[in-house]
């Protein structure tokens, strides 16, 4: 399951969505995100399907590739779903015991279960078709208005891309880990939540020095090349809009106030 976590990994490939300025995808990626939340009806929803089922469509990304991440919050998702369904007051669809499914909950879970998986689909897109260094640079250059009041852009940028590079990495060091102690005779598995916290302790301190331990090459490497922060820097591959982003940039206004003027639709 670890290796199917597919936030901060990136998936090489030539298509539209690819070579969209970093600063579009970010924009884009905000807009779809809060489009999920501005409207609770259902044509809405049908849209937003259309719409991040349609940017798949042109990023050339296997969508069973991009739906592996899913796999990651199933728990996370379950556990929301169950609450909701069984908890909103609102007309009976039948009981267990105390428990009570409503009409009510049973809309409010549908929403919820969409918005959670939207929102992997949707962050998975962009992170897939956005090298670190581009999202560095978009994330900097987004940003940039906030350098007049005092705030380091470049260092947020760059620790942000650097964390979600480290993701990918640090489960591919795990699932090593855990293999390594599974051989030597570990059990993860089996007993109570106790034994299985206790279990941890051979994959978590071995995990944490590699991780202490590549964030300390990281830092050499960087100081070797003389890196002191943004001041002062250039691009080797300044960002540049081109007419395709605008026309992305206008889909998405299109799409945010499709999304927005749905809230006044009977359904």
């Amino acid at each position: 399951m670890l290796r199917d976590i597919t936030i901060g990994q990136y998936y090489p490939t030539e298509s539209v969505i690819h070579r969209l300025d970093p600063r579009t995808k970010l924009f884009g990626t905000v807009v779809f995100l809060v489009s999920l939340f501005v409207s609770r009806q259902l044509s809405a929803y049908i849209l937003a399907t259309l719409f991040l089922f349609g940017v798949i469509r042109l990023s050339n990304v296997p969508f069973k590739f991009i739906t592996k991440g899913l796999k990651g919050v199933i728990f996370l998702l379950i556990l929301s779903v169950s609450f909701n369904l069984f908890l909103t007051p609102g007309r009976e669809i039948f009981r267990l015991g105390f428990l009570k499914m409503t009409w009510e909950g049973l809309q409010i879970s549908a929403f919820m279960a969409l918005r959670l998986i939207y929102l992997v689909l949707g962050s998975s897109v962009m992170t897939l078709t956005t090298t670190p260094t581009q999202l560095t640079d978009g994330l900097e250059r987004g940003l940039g208005i906030l350098k007049k009041f005092g705030v380091p852009v470049h260092e947020i940028a760059m620790m942000m891309s650097i964390a979600l590079r480290f993701i990918p990495i640090l489960i591919e060091e795990t699932d090593k880990i855990m293999k390594a102690q599974m051989a030597r005779g570990a059990d993860f598995e089996s007993g109570g939540l106790v034994q299985k916290a206790k279990a941890m302790i051979p994959l978590l301190v071995p995990l944490f020095i590699s991780a202490f331990r590549r964030a300390s090459d990281l830092a050499m490497a960087m100081e070797a090349r003389c890196y002191h922060g943004g001041e002062g820097r250039t691009k080797m591959k300044p960002l540049v809009y081109a007419a395709r982003d605008r026309i992305a940039y206008l889909v998405l206004w299109l799409y945010l106030a499709a999304m927005i003027g749905s809230r006044f639709l009977p359904l």
